[in-house]
């Protein structure tokens, strides 16, 4: 029996459940609840505000910006990178909370190198810190699934979510 891994952190939110048939992001948690690792009996409130995404097309780089790009309708100015994406949510934030949910999200980030998933994580960490709103970001997929995602994030950030990345 290992030791129990630390709690994640709390913009942060790990869900073994399907997505809503209506396309709602149901969140654990949303309802001011304790938040879970989910499965099919997950509960959570619907977000009206959330925002769907599929980890399948988010497996580059590339692919993941284009899709909060046009997810999240982020600016022209966008620069398609990790600072302009911490920009470009952070002024987004101004607005009010955002809920992102990533759907098959063992598949975020899977076809790059496994650093960039922890810059994602440290970026997305930075701005749920310092934002005006709040921001939750639900990695939802299978349990064992998840289970592997954990896994790796732990592999790259060694459980320091939330630090800004380094420059360079």
């Amino acid at each position: 029996m290992g030791a129990a891994s630390p709690q994640a952190p709390a913009w942060l939110v790990y869900d073994g459940a399907q997505p809503e048939p209506d396309g709602g992001a149901a969140v654990p948690g949303s309802d001011g609840g304790p938040q879970s690792d989910g499965g099919p009996q997950s509960s959570g409130g619907v977000l009206p505000g959330g925002v769907l995404m599929s980890g399948t097309q988010t497996r580059t780089r590339a692919a993941l910006h284009e899709a909060l790009a046009g997810a999240l309708a982020l600016p022209g100015w966008y620069g398609r990178n990790w600072d302009a994406l911490a920009d470009a949510l952070a002024d987004r934030l101004d607005a009010g909370p955002l809920t992102v949910v990533v759907t098959d999200a063992a598949d975020l980030l899977a076809d790059e190198p496994p650093a960039q998933l922890g810059t994602l994580l440290d970026v997305l960490g930075a701005v749920a810190a310092g934002g005006h709103e709040t921001l939750r970001v639900v990695l939802r997929d299978h349990p064992d699934r998840l289970s592997a995602l954990r896994d790796r994030e732990a592999a790259v950030l060694g459980r320091r979510v939330g630090t800004p990345p380094s420059a360079g």
